[in-house]
């Protein structure tokens, strides 16, 4: 596959919405191919501005490496171009760059950069460890700011500087003066994703700040409707998007706080609720009760 340039990546995703698809598993909680596949298949076949294999949503915190370089793979192969497939680095920087490496070597079209978890690390380390990953690669590279590796403005334009091939920051804080700061600080030099949980709650009001785009977990399972609400976020149709959160989204955010992880579980238990059968997620995390699946089904019956 020709390597997409970053800027044209950043182009690309910043012209609409995002997904992350979920990784499908089979009754033994290994990596289900044919599952993914389809779903896949379903995914792209809307217009959906990237797909990130094997992210948040896609159980990627629960793989082998060896896992996630086969669902990039698969990816990369079942959406054959259609779609750009951006692959997931992580843990610390050794690791995060041989990620990297083998993301470009398995065709993906960028990087989302996850913090390096459980060890703290000073904003000089950060730049560091961005840095590498950054210099590891030829893809476009998105950095996602949240957990352990929060970034200052002073940061991001510090790597933003030394790094050609960084092309964007996911912000999963929602701290609005830090992401007002960095968008002054920065500018249009990076592309801005919004990557809270449910991040359609917060899209409209991020949409100011210059985050123009954000990863749609309930694309997975109603991707129509997830189109949508981006489409009336972007119009700055206020009506519309509250209509939609006081439909569908906000009754969603009831369950998915019941418990810890069920903003990943909630996600599967869509496609389930959907007919499409999203399976099980992997420990640590744990499903929905049937009793919250029922429920779930109910509310996603109102707008599919």
């Amino acid at each position: 596959m020709t390597l997409l340039p970053p800027d044209a990546l950043a182009d690309r995703l910043k012209s609409g919405l995002l997904s992350f698809p979920v990784t499908h598993f089979d009754a033994d909680l290994q990596f289900d191919e044919p599952r993914y596949r389809e779903h896949l298949a379903w995914q792209s076949s809307f217009d959906v501005a990237g797909l990130f294999a094997a992210g948040g949503t896609g159980e990627g915190f629960s793989l082998t490496p060896a896992e996630i370089d086969r669902v990039v793979r698969v990816a990369v192969d079942e959406v054959a171009g259609a779609v750009p497939v951006i692959a997931p680095a992580t843990g610390g920087t050794a690791v995060s760059v041989a990620q990297a490496q083998a993301a470009q070597a398995a065709g993906a079209a960028g990087l989302l950069l996850f913090p390096p978890y459980l060890t703290e690390a000073s904003q000089a380390g950060l730049v560091e460890h961005i840095s590498a990953v950054c210099r590891a690669t030829d893809l476009g590279v998105i950095v996602y700011s949240r957990a352990n590796a929060v970034l200052t403005d002073a940061t991001v334009a510090e790597v933003a500087d030394r790094n050609p091939n960084l092309i964007g920051l996911k912000d999963g804080v929602g701290d609005i003066e830090q992401m007002t700061r960095t968008f002054a600080r920065v500018g249009d030099r990076l592309i801005y994703v919004g990557g809270l949980p449910t991040a359609e709650t917060f899209a409209l009001p991020l949409l100011q700040l210059g985050v123009s785009t954000y990863s749609s977990a309930l694309y997975n399972f109603l991707p129509e409707f997830a189109l949508r609400f981006y489409a009336a976020v972007r119009a700055q149709d206020r009506e519309a998007v509250y209509a939609m959160l006081n439909d569908f989204v906000i009754p969603y955010l009831d369950v998915r706080d019941r418990a810890r992880g069920y903003a990943v579980s909630i996600v599967k238990a869509g496609l389930t609720a959907v007919g499409r059968d999203g399976g099980r997620v992997r420990p640590p995390l744990t499903d929905l009760t049937e009793a919250e699946l029922a429920e779930l089904t109910a509310l996603v019956s109102k707008v599919s």
